[in-house]
């Protein structure tokens, strides 16, 4: 069985690498996409991890599946289309923080997975069934995803919710929050950022968000990222908050899906239930995965970024928390 089993976009994130002798950016070729963010992640510390996707049958469609296949993820479950590829163009600020310009429309081979390109073992196969809002966008891939996460759920995986916000690709953001909170029944697990938070619940405290969603929505954990300044996370009626790391920026793709692959894995390796979790163990993964997401943020891409187990390990015992 798998760790974790992920589904949804993956496409090629082309990031800034310099400029050319006319002074316009040159941009680097790099694998990415939420869902498979976390899958590579996962599978590159040592989980045993899936994505689910469609990708184009042309030279970025190979990369992906290479870039997953590279770091250990099974790509048996991803799909070939003759629709092109997804592709991101990444803007970088001088604090590493970025913007997207997508490429993705019907005419894209992630927003046309059908229910006839997942085999029936995908909703079995993981102890983890995680999906981002993305998949949530248009038709087909809207269904397909939500019909996927509920037989998943209906076979007793855990499943994890990424509500990862990307305006340009809805139609209108009145849209963008129906779908992102009906879908939320479904999750177990919530990892939203601060600014999904407040497109989400508005000025709601995020004491009150914790519980709303735990309450009204039935997450057993939520975690709020907040860039640099760390992490808050709701579980067992309890609150935690966590520090970020003291790293040089240069790029924040990924860094969050990042930082909710180690908070997974941790999870896992505790052989534990939520309901059974020690203040200790939300602790050290909220620790663990603080340091994974803030290393990542020091490289430039999203999975060619994941850092070793070892540095994850030293940044925890040697590198200060930004107060």
């Amino acid at each position: 069985m798998y760790d974790l089993i992920s589904i949804g976009e993956m496409l090629i994130d082309f990031t800034p690498s310099g400029n050319n002798a006319a002074g316009f950016p040159l941009y680097a070729q790099n694998p990415g996409g939420a869902p498979a963010n976390v899958a590579c992640a996962m599978a590159k510390l040592g989980g045993k991890t899936a994505f689910v996707g469609k990708v184009g049958k042309d030279t970025f469609g190979l990369a992906c599946k290479k870039a997953l296949e590279d770091a250990g993820c099974d790509s048996r479950y991803l799909a070939f289309s003759p629709l092109g590829t997804t592709l991101a163009f990444v803007t970088l600020a001088a604090d590493g923080n970025r913007d997207f310009s997508f490429y993705r429309n019907a005419t894209t081979a992630d927003v046309n997975l059908r229910p006839e390109d997942i085999p029936g073992e995908v909703y079995t196969g993981g102890k983890i069934f995680h999906f981002g809002s993305l998949s949530l966008t248009e038709e087909p891939c809207r269904t397909t995803t939500l019909e996927a996460v509920r037989k998943a759920k209906a076979a007793g995986a855990l499943i994890s919710y990424d509500p990862n916000l990307r305006p340009p690709l809805w139609s209108s953001l009145e849209e963008a929050k129906t779908m992102i909170l009906e879908a939320m029944p479904l999750a177990d697990m919530v990892k939203i950022s601060e600014e999904e938070r407040e497109f989400l619940f508005g000025s709601l405290p995020e004491d009150q968000v914790g519980v709303k969603l735990s309450q009204e929505y039935g997450a057993k954990i939520t975690v709020i990222t907040k860039a640099k300044n760390g992490c808050t996370a709701f579980a067992n009626g309890r609150r935690y908050d966590a520090g970020a790391y003291a790293v040089d920026t240069i790029d924040t793709t990924g860094a969050g899906d990042a930082f909710w692959a180690g908070f997974l894995l941790k999870l896992l390796q505790t052989g534990k239930v939520v309901e059974q979790l020690s203040d200790t163990n939300i602790g050290y993964m909220l620790a663990y995965a603080n340091a994974l997401g803030s290393l990542v943020t020091t490289k430039r891409g999203a999975i060619a970024a994941i850092p070793t187990e070892d540095e994850i390990e030293t940044c925890i015992a040697n590198v200060p928390i930004i107060k």
